[in-house]
């Protein structure tokens, strides 16, 4: 299968871009065709689940997001996550975010996986880590000022975090993912972290 981008224009430039793209692509009846999209175009992004095997806590951040306002509750509860700048490689995206979102050191940092977004419409991809922290370092509020961040931390337990799961008050992609991953994989990562 093939595809072939005969048309690309910017549409927008701003905090982000977007793009609208004609495309080619083969069919799986053998056929082809010829598609029109908008492409949300974005660096690809870290995202790091704190959590603090000791204490069995989690170290979640909450704060204002734009794309939440239509759905009832614009504060979300979220794991650290950042932009990848040029240059950077995510393990040191993951250290800079834990520092500047949740004023804490990770000493030990394990990647869970890789995975899209939301392919119908950005070109982001995020790598998603689990991070050994100590959660009594982290409280407060964080951000950086000129990215306008207002960052609440949050220290709950382990099990506390997985409820919030359950009742569906933790409700993004990225925690939902690492948190249902330490459900499954804690035994293997406390092993792997020598805990």
């Amino acid at each position: 299968m093939k595809f072939n981008v005969t048309k690309r224009n910017t549409l927008y430039e701003g905090f982000y871009r977007l793009d609208k793209l004609t495309i080619e692509h083969d069919r799986y009846d053998g056929q082809s065709q010829f598609i029109e999209r908008e492409l949300l175009v974005r660096h690809d992004a870290v995202c790091v689940l704190l959590f603090d095997p000791l204490k069995d806590k989690i170290v979640l951040i909450e704060q204002f997001r734009v794309g939440a306002i239509e759905h009832g509750n614009a504060w979300l509860l979220e794991i650290v996550a950042g932009l990848i700048d040029k240059d950077e490689q995510p393990e040191e995206v993951a250290h800079r975010e834990a520092f500047e979102e949740a004023g804490v050191e990770i000493s030990q940092l394990t990647p869970i996986t890789q995975y899209q977004s939301s392919p119908g419409g950005t070109n982001e991809k995020i790598h998603l880590f689990i991070a050994n922290v100590d959660s009594s370092k982290a409280f407060g509020t964080h951000g950086v000022e000129e990215e306008s961040e207002d960052i609440k931390v949050v220290v709950i337990s382990k099990n506390e975090a997985f409820e919030l799961v359950n009742q569906g008050k933790i409700n993004n992609a990225s925690a939902l993912i690492s948190l249902q991953w330490l459900i499954i994989n804690e035994s293997k990562l406390r092993d792997l972290w020598q805990i």
